[in-house]
């Protein structure tokens, strides 16, 4: 079976968009866009309104700050970047999904009664 692009579960584009901006510094928009995207083997692709939307709303949050300057091709473009309550945030956002990942796994891994 061939392997599909993943759907996003509801919450986890803000954390990967919190953590790119925490590893990589200010980016606009399409920079984040494309660094998640290579960074997951081009499994998550993300369109302009998906990642603006989340941009919106973290920008709401105050998780994230935005100015405007000049991209690489001399664009005007929206640089974003993290907050120190966005930080706050991506720590205890980043340690729920370790939980988290870590029940699925061993509920994925269970055997049946008997089995070693």
């Amino acid at each position: 079976m061939a392997e599909t692009k993943l759907d996003l579960l509801q919450g986890t584009l803000d954390i990967m968009v919190l953590q790119t901006l925490a590893t990589m510094g200010a980016l606009h928009g399409y920079g984040i866009a494309r660094r998640i995207e290579q960074v997951s083997g081009d499994t998550i692709l993300l369109n302009q309104g998906t990642i603006y939307a989340a941009l919106v709303r973290l920008q709401q949050r105050g998780w994230i700050s935005a100015a405007w300057g000049t991209s690489d091709n001399n664009r005007k473009a929206k640089y974003y970047s993290i907050t120190k309550a966005g930080r706050g945030q991506l720590a205890k956002d980043a340690a729920y999904w370790h939980r988290l990942s870590s029940v699925v796994d061993r509920v994925l891994s269970m055997t049946a009664e008997g089995e070693f």
